[in-house]
This record gives structure tokens, sequence and C-alpha cells, in this order.
């Protein structure tokens, strides 16, 4: 029972750091664009300059 002094907060402290990840990402824009990454690997690279000769 005495371990529930010491589990209860701990998850709490857990839990509140996960909200405020969360919260922080979706500030951040982290959700906004869920289509492009999908299938930016379809989309060329830009060709290296060629260097000065």
């Amino acid at each position: 029972m005495a371990v529930l002094f010491i589990a209860v907060p701990v998850a709490l402290v857990l839990a509140a750091g996960s909200l405020a990840a969360c919260v922080w990402c979706i500030r951040g824009g982290q959700y906004e664009d869920l289509e492009t990454p999908a299938i930016r690997m379809l989309f060329d690279d830009p060709r290296p300059k060629s260097p000065p000769t």
C-alpha cells in the first residue's frame, strides 16, 4: 500500500508531461499538414549546382 504514495504522483507527473508535450506539438503546428509528408518522397530532389569551371 505504501507504494501507492510513490506510484500515483509519478503517474500524475508523467501524464502531465505527456499532455504538455501534446499541447506543445499541436500549438507548434506539428499536425497542420497531414497530406504532404506522405507524398514528399515522390518529389524529385533539386539538382546540385555544378561547380564553376
